[in-house]
């Protein structure tokens, strides 16, 4: 398949503009990632290697990736809310992009912060999955999330220890893909990163 093109474009948002990076496959799409990425205090932004490598990987199997930077991060507008307003620009994001997109399927996407916001997202999205990467369950209150929905998490994860994921997990009978020798960041374990997502999410 030939490289996917990316477009950076700005959306208007409740607290101001948003930025949001789009990365289409050359084919038609089969369809619409929408990616958020770990807690914009702590250095977060939609350039996270992890938030790209889940990118890469998605356009590689023909959807296309959208990434959006939270309120007061690069060119979006507004400051940090806790999750509430980040939510809320998610849904104008996606409302945005699946009027672009129509009729292909959603998968919902976030890393550690982002994977929080998007359990919230997923609340008020229809027909969609889910693609949680080291979801930050033992800083936020992360509700139960749909059968079906991968996780993916570092065996040796120091800023959410996998324990809590697990205990987070256990009355959801929810599995867990655990990525040994690895920490929050999967650090020297991305290929394998996107080796997962590739085998579980392709379309």
């Amino acid at each position: 398949m030939r490289s996917a093109r990316e477009e950076r474009l700005l959306l208007a948002g409740a607290a101001g503009n948003l930025e949001v990076v789009v990365n289409a496959p050359a084919s038609t799409p089969r369809g619409l990632a929408l990616i958020a990425h770990p807690h914009p205090l702590y250095g977060g932004t939609l350039d996270n290697k992890v938030v790209q490598t889940l990118a890469r990987s998605f356009t590689a199997q023909g959807q296309v990736a959208v990434r959006m930077n939270f309120r007061g991060v690069g060119a979006s507008d507004g400051v940090y809310d806790e999750g509430r307003g980040e939510t809320e620009d998610w849904l104008v994001v996606a409302a945005a992009m699946r009027a672009r997109f129509p009729d292909v399927p959603v998968t919902l996407a976030g890393f550690s912060f982002g994977a929080f916001v998007q359990t919230r997202v997923a609340a008020s999205l229809e027909h969609r999955r889910m693609v949680l990467v080291g979801p930050a369950v033992n800083r936020f209150s992360v509700d139960a999330v749909p059968a079906g929905t991968l996780v993916i998490h570092g065996e040796e994860d120091d800023v959410v220890p996998l324990a809590a994921v697990l205990d987070w997990a256990r009355p959801q009978s929810l599995p867990i893909v655990v990525v040994p020798g690895t920490g929050h960041f999967f650090h020297g374990k991305l290929v394998e990163l996107a080796r997962i997502v590739n085998h579980s999410c392709a379309c």
